[in-house]
């Protein structure tokens, strides 16, 4: 094979009609040698040193070497732990570019640069060759029959409802996937899968990591794995273990990408740009340590040999080196470009823009992703928090950006397990404006949610007021303690039925508050029916019934998701609970009309004494339909709509307020009774909310004639229950 200088772009191995270009970054290697292998786990063929070095890059191209070559590097240079150099060119490397990985590893001593249990620790060097225990990464073929011309069709963000699943335990156990494609790309692709994802009517699918990951050895050891994928070595690459077809893995992808596109729902994908699976210095040497620590990696200023740790994992990339916000971007543009993903949620995104100073807005990364024109066209979701000084940064990122918003969350829980008041919610309900009104952003950055994959399921929410991870083998040491949960009255499963009445309820009136509230809805998959993983908060190293999604549905979880259903249709029938413009529940003067108006239970607005009062657990929110949709000052036309909320243990008799030239209130939902038919209420009469229950009704002008048979008594809505079970020993 003939070897001649390539380019120093693009970075990593492209096939070509004649072989393939290698370019490699290191400021701080001497050498770096491309070694050739015969199979994943197979002997080394060929090894070659790119002969040139220009700016920093290795490169050369080698003849006769194409797509579905198995490859590594070896790099060479200083071994000098102290000074934050680890070089060690016995340890075979993957290529941080590599569009494919083949393999796994085998946490064999020999992936170790240094030689465990030596005196020096981390300080020795280790001679022995990593190459037989190490996977490799593979030369690809990048064409794929996209079906013609592609035209990014992009859901508006305020029309967006995201729905956070995972590859594998998405489709593992339906029954309705064929046996062949359950767990993989293909079954999440599959029809079955798609056409259910569709008919829930969100919009949006947020995979969990697909980016090559690491298991790790201590979960091996234990016979668990790594099952959530936050443990990226691979930042181009799909992990081939939820590929059915191995080695097309990249095409099977691609192929899942364009089933669910053709279905008109968008694929997010949940990045893992903070940290490697690399850890610290006591880590293996898999690539980037030994390509060049010094630059990929934050380092201790004064003790180079020791990492920074802001992410909890043993190390932190150093995005604020040029070549490391290259390649995150490079990865981001890959994904839009070559994969068609439409969008990114960053985990531990607070790590992406700091320095070393801090968390800064105007960071070197945030201003790369900023300006490029081909993100742009994509969402872009941040997880706003990590464990380093400073970390918590909800509101905190520029405009563009949409945020995981836990003050929601946090506020939902609180306020439906009875110890938080109306003045807790109410922001919240609004999208969170005292965290994201300014610089032009809008409702839509605030990403809400009540469950996500860390943490409870909505049904353990309602059923689990202690976690129960004694499965993960850490004695349920794991996973937080605190989880605003309450469990009506039982801990776990129980044959009471007023209990079990009260779980359901619970959950409507989380999901309820999750799609009605102003933002962008976030749903993990599961909850729509109630899913449960028996107690356990911290399933990241359950990859078994625990974490995959049973489909055996019974009686209410498939009545919890045709509510869901319902809300979901609530969302795109009434513009006004997607707003693109923050309510200010002050009366815009240029066209005299307050956008909501917070009421108390007797029907008026509520007072300051009223807010302040901690036991304010009902109250109404009044979304008027004439206020101001856009920039432009003239009145809105959309439908004025009523919700109410009740936390309280007990009934509560509401009045229903007036509003301007109202004849009255269509109910359209009760969390008590989902089934109700919808129903007329004059204004000013009294509706019996049930405890712990929410409602919805839209305004029924006065001139507008009542349809089919009159309405039944406002007074007592049937079927309407007085109070929730007595033994509520929490609330």
């Amino acid at each position: 094979m003939r070897v001649s200088e390539g380019k120093q772009y693009p970075l990593g191995a492209t096939a070509d009609a004649t072989g393939a270009n290698f370019a490699v970054f290191s400021a701080n290697a001497t050498r770096v040698e491309v070694c050739v292998f015969d199979g994943p786990q197979g002997r080394e063929t060929d090894r070659f040193e790119l002969p040139e070095y220009t700016d920093e890059v290795f490169h050369g191209h080698i003849a006769e070497i194409g797509p579905g070559a198995f490859y590594g590097f070896r790099v060479h240079g200083p071994f000098e732990p102290e000074a934050g150099h680890r070089f060690n060119p016995n340890k075979l490397l993957l290529d941080p570019y590599a569009r494919a990985h083949a393999g796994k590893l085998v946490w064999d001593q020999a992936v170790f640069g240094y030689t465990i249990g030596a005196e020096g620790d981390d300080l020795t060097f280790d001679e022995r060759d990593s190459a037989p225990f190490m996977p490799k990464s593979v030369v690809v073929d990048p064409n794929f029959d996209w079906h013609g011309e592609y035209h990014r069709r992009s859901v508006p963000w305020d029309h967006t409802i995201i729905y956070e699943t995972h590859v594998k335990g998405f489709t593992k156990l339906n029954p309705e996937v064929d046996e062949r494609w359950r767990g993989f790309y293909a079954g999440l692709g599959s029809k079955p899968a798609v056409d259910y994802i569709k008919s829930l009517g969100v919009t949006t699918v947020e995979l969990m990591p697909v980016h090559t990951f690491i298991d790790d050895s201590h979960l091996l050891e234990k016979g668990l794995r790594n099952y959530w994928g936050y443990n990226s070595i691979g930042f181009f690459a799909p992990d081939p273990r939820y590929a059915a077809d191995v080695p097309n893995s990249l095409r099977e992808f691609k192929e899942m990408v364009a089933r669910l596109h053709d279905a008109g729902l968008e694929v997010i994908l949940d990045v893992v740009y903070n940290h490697t699976a690399e850890g610290n210095e006591r880590g293996p040497t898999l690539s980037f340590k030994g390509i060049d620590n010094r630059s990929y990696y934050r380092l201790m200023p004064d003790q180079p040999r020791y990492y920074i740790n802001d992410t909890g994992t043993g190390n932190t990339l150093n995005l604020s080196h040029p070549r490391v916000i290259q390649m995150v971007c490079d990865s981001l543009r890959y994904w839009v470009s070559e994969m068609r993903v439409d969008g990114f949620r960053f985990d531990l995104g607070t790590i992406l823009a700091r320095e070393p100073d801090g968390f800064k807005t105007e960071s070197g990364f945030l201003k790369a992703v900023g300006q490029d024109p081909l993100l742009a066209e994509v969402k872009l979701i941040a997880e706003p928090w990590d464990c380093g000084p400073g970390g918590y940064q909800v509101g905190g990122f520029p405009p563009g950006w949409a945020e995981w918003n836990d003050t929601f969350r946090d506020a939902a829980r609180d306020f439906w397990r009875g110890v938080a008041s109306a003045k807790t919610l109410a922001p919240r309900l609004c999208a969170s404006p005292d965290k994201f009104n300014f610089r032009g952003r809008k409702p839509w950055a605030s990403v809400n949610f009540v469950a996500a994959h860390d943490g409870f399921t909505l049904r353990d929410l309602v059923s689990y007021t202690d976690k129960h991870n004694e499965a993960n083998g850490e004695d349920n040491r794991d996973g937080h303690s605190d989880n605003r949960s309450w469990n009506c009255g039982a801990e776990g499963p129980t044959d009471d039925a007023e209990i079990n009445a009260l779980r359901w309820r619970q959950m409507r009136n989380l999901l309820a508050t999750l799609v009605l509230s102003q933002g962008t809805p976030m749903i993990r998959a599961g909850d729509e029916f109630g899913r449960t993983q028996n107690g356990n908060n911290n399933a990241y190293c359950q990859d078994n019934e625990i974490s995959w999604i049973n489909w055996n549905l019974d009686e209410n979880q498939q009545a919890l998701k045709k509510f869901f259903r319902r809300l979901i249709e609530m969302f795109n029938r009434f513009p006004m609970l997607r707003r693109s413009r923050f309510f200010t529940g002050e009366t815009n003067p240029d066209i005299d009309v307050k956008d909501v108006t917070w009421i108390d239970a007797n029907g008026s607005e509520m007072t300051p004494e009223t807010w302040d009062n901690e036991l304010t657990r009902c109250f109404g929110m009044l979304l008027d339909g004439r206020a101001q949709a856009t920039g432009v000052k003239k009145r809105g036309g959309d439908v004025t709509l009523l919700l109410v909320f009740n936390a309280h243990h007990d009934v509560v008799k509401f009045t229903l307020p007036p509003c301007y030239d109202a004849g009255g209130w269509n109910r359209l939902i009760d969390t008590n009774e989902p089934d109700l038919p919808e129903q007329k209420f004059k204004v000013r009469a009294s509706y019996l909310v049930t405890a712990r229950s929410a409602l919805l009704f839209e305004r029924t002008p006065a001139e507008r004639k009542p349809r089919g048979r009159p309405p039944r008594a406002a007074a007592k809505p049937p079927g309407l229950a007085g109070t929730d079970q007595p033994r509520s020993s929490t609330v």
